[in-house]
């Protein structure tokens, strides 16, 4: 399976968690969530969790607290360097390669453990979800896709040029940039990938969530107005923030694809880990990234930074001002 592939359990083409009660009785409105969804659906009971591969055999349950994911070599390598990083608070723990029925997989934390019944968000960072290499293979290559071209018109029917609808088909480079001006990756640096609440409501309905308006009323939502939440979010967004602007592993890496997963429960706990190294590529060096200024092909510049910092802006923007914060943001109008 191609790195490109090699994604977190609880999101689309991903796998899910479930546990064995009551697993015949939902295990078709499981399948339909794997086939549907972008978001794990949880069950409880007494029993360890389980892990069921969106993609056959893409994850395994492992005991005590873990989970194999199946092996892609950059993201064994990101996970091995990531493991003596100023990072390491951030990432889940990484315990090498092991093989499990002629299958390798990447030995790591299952996130999830120690939070009961949580509600859990993937927000996918950065400005665009391609690598540049991927776009200049695409290029080499020229062949127009239906599949894509039909993706397109489903989502917006007047997307296509003229010649693209007489041709019934797009280019690939053409269709992965159209992609990302639909949604908050453009406008923002990030974009929601989807929620699954503590009740079992899924959302993963963020294709055009576009608008910052949007985007706040969908975390709002996600939080259920709980301010706590939202300020120990803040605080781990910016603690990661700044050690992100110093890591010499992140600064030398182009980072795309990669997501922060958000998880809280009804007892307070909340916290947030960068997920999916699967497409962090090493820079030639002596190449850096500062993440913040805008992708110019050739640049390879990412806008993780420029993401984090309107999530941070907004979910500031969302905390209740005190009276001195009211008056001084007055004075300053």
């Amino acid at each position: 399976m191609s790195c490109t592939f090699c994604t977190w359990p609880w999101f689309e083409g991903e796998g899910l968690s479930v546990r064995a009660e009551n697993r015949n009785k939902s295990w078709t409105k499981l399948k339909s969530m794997v086939h549907w969804s972008p978001l794990a659906f949880t069950l409880k009971s007494r029993s360890s969790w389980v892990q069921l591969a969106g993609h056959a055999g893409n994850f395994q349950a492992k005991e005590g607290g873990r989970l194999l994911k199946r092996y892609c070599e950059c993201e064994q390598q990101c996970l091995n360097k990531l493991m003596t990083d100023s990072l390491r608070p951030y990432v889940p723990g990484y315990y090498g390669v092991v093989q499990k029925d002629e299958q390798d997989y990447n030995l790591m934390d299952d996130l999830l453990v120690g939070f009961d019944s949580p509600s859990i968000m993937d927000c996918k960072m950065g400005s665009r979800t391609y690598l540049e290499e991927e776009l200049m293979k695409a290029r080499e290559r020229p062949r127009l896709r239906k599949d894509m071209y039909e993706k397109m018109v489903s989502v917006d029917p007047g997307a296509p040029t003229e010649e693209e609808r007489a041709q019934q088909g797009v280019l690939k480079p053409r269709y992965m940039q159209w992609r990302e001006t639909l949604s908050s990756t453009a406008t923002l640096g990030f974009r929601i990938e989807g929620i699954k609440k503590a009740d079992g409501t899924c959302n993963t309905n963020f294709k055009k969530t576009k608008q910052r308006e949007q985007v706040m009323k969908a975390l709002d939502d996600f939080v259920d107005g709980n301010v706590q939440i939202l300020k120990l979010y803040l605080k781990r967004l910016e603690e990661l923030r700044s050690v992100l602007e110093k890591s010499h592993f992140f600064n030398t890496h182009e980072v795309v694809g990669s997501s922060l997963l958000f998880v809280h429960d009804a007892s307070g706990k909340a916290s947030i880990w960068m997920i999916d190294f699967g497409k962090m590529v090493p820079l030639p060096p002596p190449m850096m990234l500062d993440h913040r200024t805008p992708w110019v092909e050739g640049n390879r510049e990412d806008g993780y930074l420029w993401g984090m910092d309107n999530l941070i802006d907004i979910l500031s923007s969302m905390l209740p001002q005190t009276p001195c914060e009211v008056d001084r943001n007055s004075e300053e109008a």
